[in-house]
């Protein structure tokens, strides 16, 4: 089985998942400026929530054209994916509407440590489908990365019962350091 039916089928739920998202968030009541200040911390979420998913399609489309083969785990494997990622347009919403409240944050926090790991699962499903000296498991190496950004998402959920900024500012710092789509898959499709 080629890797095109899998990709397109989550692409187009990464899709349906970012329209939810966007029809979540609420016109204004004034006609002015001053009518989006309560809206600040929404549409805050929703950015971040948006780069999240942009950045897991993004290295989920890099990390499928670097891979030949699919399982019935990698099919499996995706589906837990998307499962977690679908969850993204409530915790965002949640944490939108209670953008300083522990809870909030530590179930956002907990939707992104799960949507981390599931992507981790498919890169091991993919890598196992392929073996161990294939161009995704070249490229993926000891994937230090990946292992540092779920431990980052593990402390913010932490820290949300502590001071929920200090989870934000992890969230951003996670965001910022896979903003850039991971090279690794694309140099080792390289010729």
């Amino acid at each position: 089985m080629t890797t095109q039916r899998i990709e397109a089928f989550s692409d187009g739920v990464i899709a349906i998942l970012i329209t939810i998202m966007v029809l979540e968030l609420h016109v204004p009541e004034g006609y002015d400026l001053n009518a989006l200040r309560p809206l600040v911390p929404t549409l805050l979420s929703y950015l971040l929530s948006f780069v999240f998913l942009g950045i897991y399609w993004n290295n989920h489309h890099h990390m499928f054209q670097a891979a030949q083969k699919i399982s019935g785990k990698v099919l499996w494997s995706n589906h837990h994916l998307l499962f977690w990622l679908s969850l993204i347009p409530f915790a965002t919403a949640w944490r939108g509407e209670n953008h300083a409240a522990p809870v909030p944050t530590a179930l956002y926090g907990t939707v992104l440590l799960l949507c981390a790991v599931a992507f981790t699962m498919v890169q091991a499903a993919l890598i196992a489908a392929e073996g161990k000296d294939s161009t995704l498991a070249r490229a993926v190496k000891s994937d230090v990365k990946g292992k540092v950004s779920l431990g980052m998402h593990a402390l913010a959920i932490a820290l949300a019962f502590v001071q929920p900024r200090y989870s934000d500012v992890l969230f951003v710092a996670v965001a910022v350091m896979w903003f850039v789509p991971d090279r690794r898959y694309e140099q080792a499709t390289e010729p």
